[in-house]
């Protein structure tokens, strides 16, 4: 299991949000190139790093986020937020990311992820955030009926590269991730799964690891490597090791 800093970018800067609301901002840092350059430098196998301006409405960070790929390069990046067309899934593979993490149009048009993930082999990543065992939508603003399970089975349908699971619920919170739920999702569908969401410690990470063989193959990790609360360093180690 890999561990995946999250790179969150808002009007320019690094920031991080409290349960996926946009009234609930913490900025980490002005320079969000310097604090991905860091998270390399420190090791990290990938990053997520994420438009929050396009999660809210239309990206806007594209040029940004083409700065901080390439200079982190070769360490790959996946790529999310506001990506609910074709052309913003070409407009990030084109500064560069390795894959792109899509979510409400993945949720709501299996036509056009069975499409993306045709036109785009093994580079999308399907994105299941969660409020229970539904699936949010638009920056986490609304919930659907669509269930986790649902979109999960027709991310692995149409050949995606992984899920990537967060419990909004417990995203920028540090409480612990929803493993349970992170669980049932990896066990229920035949895609490796990132987990996301409430990563407070260590022992979450270890956590996650002791049951990794379920088919969770990365954590994604913010607000707690921002605060200090977790090390790169010791949560990769974590990682690394098995029950």
């Amino acid at each position: 299991m890999i561990v995946i800093p999250a790179v969150d970018v808002k009007d320019g800067r690094c920031v991080r949000l409290l349960e996926g609301r946009a009234d609930a901002e913490t900025v980490f840092s002005e320079d969000p190139v310097a604090m991905a350059t860091q998270w390399a430098s420190l090791g990290a196998p990938r990053l997520h790093v994420v438009d929050l301006d396009g999660a809210f409405g239309k990206p806007r960070q594209t040029a940004l986020i083409a700065k901080i790929i390439a200079a982190v390069a070769p360490v790959p990046v996946e790529v999310g937020g506001g990506l609910r067309d074709w052309a913003a899934i070409e407009a990030v593979f084109e500064a560069g990311a390795a894959w792109a993490a899509i979510g409400t149009r993945a949720a709501l048009d299996e036509r056009f992820l069975a499409d993306m993930c045709r036109r785009f082999p093994a580079r999308i990543i399907v994105a299941v955030d969660a409020r229970g065992p539904r699936v949010a939508i638009k920056g986490w603003t609304e919930t659907t009926d669509v269930t986790v399970t649902d979109v999960g089975a027709r991310a692995a349908a149409a050949g995606a590269a992984a899920l990537l699971y967060t419990d909004v619920s417990r995203d920028g919170t540090e409480r612990g991730p929803n493993i349970d739920d992170t669980v049932a999702l990896a066990r229920a569908v035949r895609l490796p799964v990132l987990a996301s969401g409430g990563v407070g410690s260590v022992a979450d990470i270890a956590a996650l690891a002791a049951v990794s063989a379920a088919g969770i193959a990365g954590v994604v990790v913010g607000r707690a490597l921002y605060t200090g609360a977790v090390s790169l360093r010791d949560a990769m180690g974590a990682a690394a090791r098995r029950a």
